[in-house]
């Protein structure tokens, strides 16, 4: 059974102005594992960021000009004493194994504990040379640490021992968007989804790259197939909910916006999202409220510091 170790995206998570040398990457996971297929997304829709113009509330886009864009949390527990300490007992029984140096490995980058992460990779690898989840692995703890030319190359030899790894087509795209390399990426999650993935990223990425390009119709359709592989996931929400803004279907963007915030209310673009239904219909009160929660999430949010500028008093 493959486990899949994903990422939940933080609160403090978006497209603008990220730190790259943050754990920072729009929906990637580590694979611990090579064996199954239950993933969960993990994602970010800030794409198109909702930042309402002081004048006209108009829907702009936000895009990070760097590799890097997203943050998310580090799952402490998976780099905790306890369970480290148990996956190295697992080792020291099969010294021999790869697997049990990726599974190890994943715990590790969860952790944030890049370099002994990569230590098991390499590890992992040098057992198993044709290791391609390892090879993905690795190339996203590389994308951790900043290091995209290596990230790039080890996507590129995942794919070229397994060119049916939808994972190594996601990861490789997300770097790609990142980069600014929208055909690339672009192509890289459609070839995903022509593998037939089951993993929501694909669709949610190639959705972002529709909605930056204000092609809206199509963003929608993939964030609505993102939503009913991941229905727990905000981030889909988000995404489709900014695509209706954008088309003025604010009663859908308004419900979308509230299910990402019933999903998950600890992220600060949920909240600024459903602050910009309130200002757009007039509701200063109800708006400067949301964004003062989104302030509250993430006080360094600028559109929720703008949004208050707007609406208090």
């Amino acid at each position: 059974m493959r486990i899949a170790a994903t990422f939940r995206f933080s609160p403090r998570a978006r497209e603008c102005g990220a730190d790259g040398k943050n754990l920072a990457v729009q929906g990637d996971s580590l694979v611990m594992n090579a064996a199954t297929g239950d993933r969960r997304l993990s994602m970010r829709s800030g794409a198109m960021m909702a930042a309402v113009l002081a004048a006209g509330l108009a829907l702009t886009a936000c895009q990070s000009s760097g590799p890097t864009g997203e943050l998310a949390t580090i799952d402490t527990a998976q780099g905790s004493e306890q369970n480290i300490a148990s996956l190295t007992a697992v080792i020291a029984r099969n010294p021999q194994d790869p697997e049990a140096y990726n599974v190890r490995g994943s715990a590790y980058g969860r952790g944030g504990k890049y370099n002994e992460a990569l230590k098991d990779f390499d590890t992992a690898i040098k057992l198993r040379p044709n290791f391609y989840q390892a090879y993905a692995n690795r190339a996203l703890i590389y994308r951790f640490t900043g290091d995209q030319t290596q990230a790039l190359a080890d996507y590129n030899r995942s794919i070229q021992i397994n060119p049916n790894y939808d994972a190594a087509y996601i990861g490789r795209g997300n770097l790609y968007r990142k980069a600014g390399d929208t055909m690339r990426a672009f192509n890289d999650f459609q070839k995903a989804i022509q593998l037939d993935t089951t993993d929501a990223r694909a669709y949610h990425n190639r959705g972002l790259i529709y909605q930056s390009q204000g092609q809206h119709a199509f963003a929608i359709e993939d964030f609505s197939t993102a939503i009913s592989m991941s229905p727990d996931s905000p981030e889909p929400y988000n995404g489709r909910g900014l695509s209706y803004v954008a088309t003025n279907d604010e009663e859908n963007a308004f419900a979308d916006f509230n299910m990402a915030i019933k999903l998950d209310d600890r992220v600060a673009e949920s909240w600024a999202n459903q602050a910009l239904i309130y200002e757009r219909r007039g509701e200063k009160a109800r708006a400067a409220k949301s964004y003062a929660r989104a302030a509250q999430l993430d006080p360094n949010y600028q559109p929720a510091k703008d949004g208050l500028d707007r609406t208090r008093g």
